[in-house]
């Protein structure tokens, strides 16, 4: 079974943050309480633990992986963000929402859209999402925790152990979290499309 961490949703305690990031850094899979619904993250450069979390999630090279990133900057890294692009995520970040955008030369080829070379982003505010990329100092891949055959996310962090502890290395216990994902908005057209609606408004895009 996985390791559970119960960390402190206002203030996490830095020892234990700094113990999920070596076990990200080792190849871990770690459940992670998001300002949506769990994650289930590893590190950007692991090829074997990116393939591992798309076995448990179901999904094929075709569905997006999202990089969660600690802010603007760090997004432009990683996506080619034009002026008005830019005005929209500012508008919207930190927050529910990920964001479909063209990938730069800095995300690893497997992990973009084999087709159109996009990737999802987001900038969480979840206060232990925050610490665990600040302590990594680099993004994390991540997707939403739903399991196969199944439309609902996990948002308890008992019941994400008991149906997948033995398949990740650890979950992180930062009380229970929202029943929707985020709201998904591809950014790479003319105009916003909406292409999940979650727990962010997609108003703010006029959708």
């Amino acid at each position: 079974m996985s390791q559970i961490f119960h960390i402190h949703p206002d203030n996490p305690q830095l020892r234990l943050v700094r113990q999920a990031a070596q076990i990200i850094h080792a190849g871990g899979i770690v459940a992670l309480p998001t300002d949506s619904c769990f994650a289930l993250v590893c590190h950007l450069d692991d090829k074997g633990a990116v393939e591992r979390l798309r076995r448990i999630r179901g999904v094929d090279e075709k569905h997006h992986l999202t990089l969660l990133c600690r802010d603007l900057s760090e997004i432009a890294q990683y996506a080619k963000v034009d002026n008005s692009q830019y005005r929209l995520l500012k508008a919207a970040t930190p927050g529910p929402y990920t964001f479909i955008l063209e990938a730069t030369k800095e995300v690893p080829r497997r992990l973009s859209h084999p087709s159109r070379k996009t990737i999802g982003l987001r900038v969480p505010e979840n206060q232990i999402a925050c610490a665990l990329l600040e302590e990594l100092g680099q993004p994390l891949l991540g997707t939403t925790l739903i399991l196969p055959d199944e439309s609902e996310p996990l948002t308890d962090p008992e019941e994400v152990n008991d149906r997948i502890g033995r398949q990740i290395e650890l979950t992180i216990d930062g009380g229970a979290c929202s029943l929707e994902p985020t709201t998904v908005i591809d950014l790479t057209g003319d105009e916003p499309e909406l292409l999940r609606q979650g727990r962010g408004d997609a108003a703010l895009f006029g959708l």
